[in-house]
């Protein structure tokens, strides 16, 4: 797990880095939408970072704080510095990140930071006695750009897996040397199953870890695609009529006490432990309520409907793509540590913070409450009549953003998780979203109604 290393360490660290060129240091962390934000200091200056910190005017940060309270100061967790390996040390320009925490003058950890929502979850279920584990799979667009200007134009036509018409192999292969350098292990990469999508995949670690890495994933690619005179997006849906872009997460909780993977049990059909049950339990219960932050813009909305791969019905099972949940099947040999479930309807445009702070907290609320879990749907729900699903009683994730902040709103357990000071900012900041949305003229409405009415 990612934690600040000793103050020893960490000068060590400084000094290898000042030796091999580093010359200046981005000290990084997100806004509450996950943008990347960030100030540049001279090598020299990260040790009295590391000890005293650096500060900053949080006030215009998105969802951190107002102009009468808006001293804050970062603390560096020197665990995640890296060098940016597209700045080069050798040249008079070396550059490296580290990810930091963001503190209140008073010394206390700001509750507007997402980094410390998830590290409150991540405490919380250590409490309980498990360390979380997670691994995304973040979808994303290479499109061509239109004389200089940002168009939906795929890269290329390939589907799934193909290799003949996928123009993006030394793309992908110079993101995933990139992605290395930085730290982060690389899977798998592949074309994806729309024209100009692919998928890359890191190693499964603790939630800490996993979202610093996904965070430092998004912007990674996009600076590998501007090399190449294309530009990566993470948008959901950005063509009509195709599948859009997921970050379908892969979780499990780890037995502290019995030194196991708390979600395996040979004997359940599933493989599925009482623990991992009531965890699948509780991501269904609050599926509608955290939506809003695992879906958060008014485009995630476009991506959650039938036909194309994504889920929008409040079920569960291993073979079933149309599911909110999938029980992946283990490799043989590794049943065992390999157990884990994959919530399907987050996407690639949320915070990774956040986005895994409301899941741990859903989870967790099903084991502390023992919920008990539905049974699995193995059928094809796109392929159900509406009186046949609803006989069954199976929920519907929302159809809009604005519906989606509603339930939000209504959801204390999820609520509780981000804090109100969260909470609030980013409701009001979806409001105005959504409310700019609605009421726009599109030109489908101007060619559908224009005259016909």
């Amino acid at each position: 797990m990612a934690t600040v290393l000793g103050e020893v360490d960490a000068l060590a660290k400084i000094e290898n880095a000042r030796s091999s060129g580093i010359r200046f240091v981005q000290l990084q962390f997100t806004d509450i939408t996950g943008h990347v934000k960030a100030v540049t200091i001279p090598i020299h200056q990260l040790g009295s970072s590391v000890e005293h910190g650096t500060w900053f005017d949080g006030s215009s940060i998105e969802g951190f704080t107002r102009i009468a309270e808006s001293d804050q100061y970062l603390q560096p967790d020197m665990a995640t510095f890296a060098e940016i390996p597209w700045q080069p040390a050798a040249g008079p320009r070396g550059t490296a990140r580290v990810i930091c925490d963001v503190y209140t003058p008073r010394g206390e950890p700001f509750v507007g930071d997402p980094r410390f929502i998830l590290k409150r979850q991540i405490e919380r279920a250590a409490r309980l006695g498990y360390v979380v584990n997670l691994g995304p799979e973040l979808e994303f667009f290479l499109f061509r750009r239109d004389n200089g200007d940002i168009k939906p134009l795929p890269h290329d036509q390939a589907g799934y897996f193909d290799y003949s018409t996928d123009l993006a192999q030394e793309v992908r292969q110079d993101m995933v040397d990139a992605l290395e350098a930085l730290g982060i292990r690389v899977e798998a990469a592949h074309h994806e199953v729309a024209v100009g999508q692919h998928e890359i995949d890191f190693q499964y670690a603790d939630a800490l870890t996993t979202a610093d890495n996904a965070i430092t994933f998004k912007y990674t690619l996009k600076a590998i695609a501007q090399q190449h005179g294309l530009y990566a997006t993470f948008m959901p849906k950005p063509i009509f009529g195709i599948n859009g872009s997921g970050m379908h997460t892969h979780q499990s909780l780890y037995s502290i006490a019995r030194d196991r993977n708390a979600f395996a049990d040979a004997d359940n059909k599933y493989g599925l432990s009482d623990v991992a049950r009531s965890y699948m339990a509780g991501i269904l219960a609050h599926a509608r309520g955290m939506i809003a932050v695992l879906a958060p813009l008014v485009n995630s909305y476009k991506r959650l409907v039938p036909g194309y791969e994504a889920p929008t019905y409040l079920t569960w099972g291993r073979t079933n793509r149309s599911a909110l949940i999938r029980v992946p099947m283990a490799s043989p040999g590794k049943s065992v540590e390999a157990t884990r479930v994959e919530v399907r309807c987050p996407d690639p445009s949320s915070n990774a913070y956040l986005a895994f702070a409301v899941q741990i907290a859903a989870g967790l609320d099903g084991v502390e409450k023992g919920l008990e879990l539905s049974d699995p749907v193995e059928e094809s729900l796109f392929e159900m009549d509406a009186a046949r699903i609803a006989e069954r009683g199976i929920r519907q994730l929302p159809g809009t953003l604005g519906e989606a902040i509603d339930e939000l709103e209504a959801d204390p357990v999820i609520g509780e998780a981000l804090g109100d000071h969260v909470l609030n900012h980013f409701v009001d900041a979806k409001r105005r979203e959504w409310d700019e949305y609605r009421t726009q003229v599109t030109a489908w409405e101007v060619e559908r109604y224009l005259e016909e009415f």
